[in-house]
């Protein structure tokens, strides 16, 4: 049994054991097999599939791709920030060598322009974030100065636990430019609950102000200077002091313990300067140099230090005093420096710096900054660690390393950095939807370029692959007279089924396919009728070169199909980009007249913003135009290729095909035997 199927627009006859499908791909009948076999032949329009091995292995790289970025956002505290760095401590024996248990501590993190890319933070520094090595944890932290102008800061930031002859590394996040990145800095949290005072002397003309929030505030300002050894200090002349006032968190019990710290530049080396002092009644409590030697005084009873040189003038140096057990230690620039076998007096007195509250005594000459009082007796390892990581130059450069600068290793990240992250942070919402739109004017281009010619180079390969084929049998046509159309349309079994899969997509073949097509039933009509022969008439020439006509205008729409869009990308993209342009400058220019503040740093940002809309407009056109230039000169050689085999296949069509008469002889030469006749 034989039934009439159609397949990729054809008409013949199904083989035997084959049945219709009612399942389409790409628009096109299949044919299943009934005899049992469970084989069903590849349909003309099914897209080639991988072989097994490259698609496990295209699957693997995929996965191996997705499990790399997931492992490299999880290694990113935050996306939204585009830099870090490391800062590592280094207490080990090839660094500071701080060989006493530390704990607990608050280090100070200097940034200059050698270690810190102050352009890539945002001018009041609310980017900066500290988080621990497992980049996970939020350190507290604050900010003492930033200016981003000397590119200049002083940054604490308390770290959970410091180990003794070992390495603590923190991350310092920066580079994010959006909105949600606010000041996050805490004085208060960065110093721990057994802090009872910190002053950095960071006030102009104000009493110094407590930074661990028990509101030990000074009651009176010292003198300002700038340029101390961190930020800002204050300046002694002997006479001058700052007072602070007593509170419950100020005070000291018999043989209880404190801390007292602080840095010291001493401009003048006089007998008996105090420094530090705290009496009440008969107590007391005084730190002093006595001609540049550091000496701790407790009670009218005195601890030197044993050093045979005593402290250089304008020099900094740290002092700190802990009481505890009964004992008093003076240390000088982190190491014990003289010790006083006496409890810590019980003291709820104001405290004096830079002078002493009894009359006529000798004041301190010259500068100080960073006091820190505590209520508990600071360990050793603690003392060094400060007097190491506030020092600066070779002192700090030993214990805190900086490393590179790291950003995220995302395909996106570049958005959110530098440059091109300030221009992104600045556009507007005008500016975002015709970006938006421009992207999808752009993939839609991209798709079209990348279809188009893959769609072409289908055609090519198949249309050459034909013509090669079609060079044999272009001089002998009688392969187009035979029984069996699948030897017709195979070319005389020229074609075997990897050639007709390769030949698909090839416009002549479909052509050619048409023609016979139209020659075998014209033939078989007439062989119906009882004419004989393969002879057609004028006419049905005719008629047939319609129908390749036809097949040709088809396939010259299928060629152009989409290739407008091409076009609105071109002509639109650009006049796309210029109106957001355009409106982006005038929401510039009106934010800026509404602000009344006219500068270049206002302007700036939103102009070169507004510029990006007519940068992704030229993106959009300027690759669609090489892209419609490119396709457009392929497009004209594919229907060269049919206007010529319509051509050649006609003429070679009238040449075989040559009118006959009723019993098969060419019409032609039986008129011409009929006027021989005559005469």
């Amino acid at each position: 049994m034989k039934t009439q199927h159609i397949l990729s627009g054809r008409v013949g006859i199904l083989p035997a054991g084959l049945r219709v499908s009612r399942k389409r791909t790409f628009g096109l009948l299949l044919c299943d097999r009934k005899d049992g076999s469970g084989e069903t032949p590849e349909p003309a329009g099914k897209m080639p599939t991988l072989p097994g091995t490259w698609r496990t292995l295209l699957l693997t790289c995929l996965a191996s791709l997705i499990l790399s970025a997931s492992a490299s956002a999880s290694s990113w505290w935050n996306g939204e920030w585009t830099l870090r760095r490391k800062v590592t401590l280094d207490a080990s024996a090839t660094g500071a060598a701080v060989a006493e248990p530390i704990g607990a501590s608050w280090v100070l993190v200097r940034l200059h322009d050698g270690n810190f890319q102050f352009p890539a933070a945002k001018d009041d520094a609310s980017d900066i974030r500290f988080v621990a090595e497992d980049d996970k944890t939020a350190l507290p932290f604050h900010i003492e100065k930033y200016d981003a102008l000397l590119d200049e800061a002083f940054i604490w930031v308390k770290l959970p636990d410091v180990k003794a002859n070992a390495k603590t590394a923190f991350w310092l996040y920066y580079g994010n430019s959006g909105n949600k990145a606010v000041r996050a800095d805490d004085a208060k949290a960065t110093f721990d609950a057994d802090a009872a005072l910190v002053y950095h002397f960071a006030e102009r003309g104000q009493p110094p102000s407590d930074a661990t929030g028990n509101g030990n505030n000074a009651q009176n300002p010292g003198v300002p200077v700038e340029g101390s050894l961190i930020g800002s200090g204050v300046r002694f002349d002997g006479k001058n002091s700052v007072t602070i006032p007593a509170s419950a968190s100020l005070a000291w019990s018999a043989g209880g313990a404190a801390t007292v710290s602080l840095w010291i530049k001493p401009a003048a080396l006089a007998p008996n300067a105090i420094i530090f002092s705290r009496r009440e009644n008969e107590s007391g409590f005084v730190i002093g140099l006595d001609n540049g030697a550091p000496f701790l005084e407790v009670n009218g009873q005195r601890a030197a230090t044993t050093s045979a040189q005593p402290l250089a003038a304008n020099s900094w140096h740290h002092l700190a005093v802990t009481a505890a057990a009964g004992k008093l230690t003076l240390f000088l620039d982190g190491e014990s420096a003289a010790a006083l076998n006496a409890p810590l007096p019980a003291l709820n007195s104001p405290l004096t710096l830079g002078n002493d509250s009894v009359e006529n005594a000798a004041g301190f000459s010259g500068e100080a900054d960073e006091l820190e009082i505590s209520k508990i007796a600071r360990t050793v390892g603690f003392i060094k660690l400060a007097a190491l990581s506030q020092a600066g130059g070779d002192k700090a450069a030993k214990l805190i390393a900086f490393g590179e600068d790291e950003q995220p290793s995302s395909l996106f990240a570049w958005l959110k950095g530098g440059t091109f992250g300030v221009i992104v942070g600045s556009l507007t919402a005008d500016g975002w939807a015709v970006i938006g739109i421009l992207a999808v004017m752009a993939v839609m281009s991209w798709f079209v370029m990348i279809s188009k010619v893959r769609y072409l180079n289908g055609l090519a390969k198949g249309n050459a692959l034909f013509l090669r084929q079609w060079e044999h049998i272009a001089t002998d046509l009688t392969v187009l007279d035979d029984a069996d159309e699948e030897t017709a349309r195979t070319l005389g079994g020229r074609l075997d089924k990897a050639a007709l899969r390769a030949m698909r997509n090839a416009s002549v073949f479909r052509i050619y396919h048409t023609g016979v097509s139209e020659i075998r039933r014209r033939i078989a009509a007439d062989k119906s009728a009882g004419l004989r022969g393969n002879g057609l008439s004028g006419r049905s020439i005719q008629a047939i070169r319609a129908s390749l006509d036809g097949v040709l205008v088809r396939e010259t729409q299928k060629i152009n199909r989409l290739i407008v869009l091409l076009t609105i990308c071109i002509s639109g993209g650009p006049f796309l980009g210029l109106l957001g342009t355009v409106i982006g400058v005038m929401i510039t220019f009106a934010a800026v007249a509404a602000a009344g503040d006219v500068n270049v740093n206002a302007i700036a940002p939103g102009i070169a913003a507004a510029l990006l809309a007519t940068v992704a407009g030229l993106a959009v056109a300027i690759p669609s135009l090489f892209g419609y230039n490119y396709i457009l000169s392929r497009v004209k050689d594919a229907r060269d290729d049919m206007h010529i085999f319509i051509d050649e296949f006609a003429t070679k069509m009238a040449e075989f095909h040559r009118e006959r008469d009723v019993n098969g002889h060419p019409a032609a030469q039986r008129t011409g035997e009929l006027v021989e006749s005559a005469h």
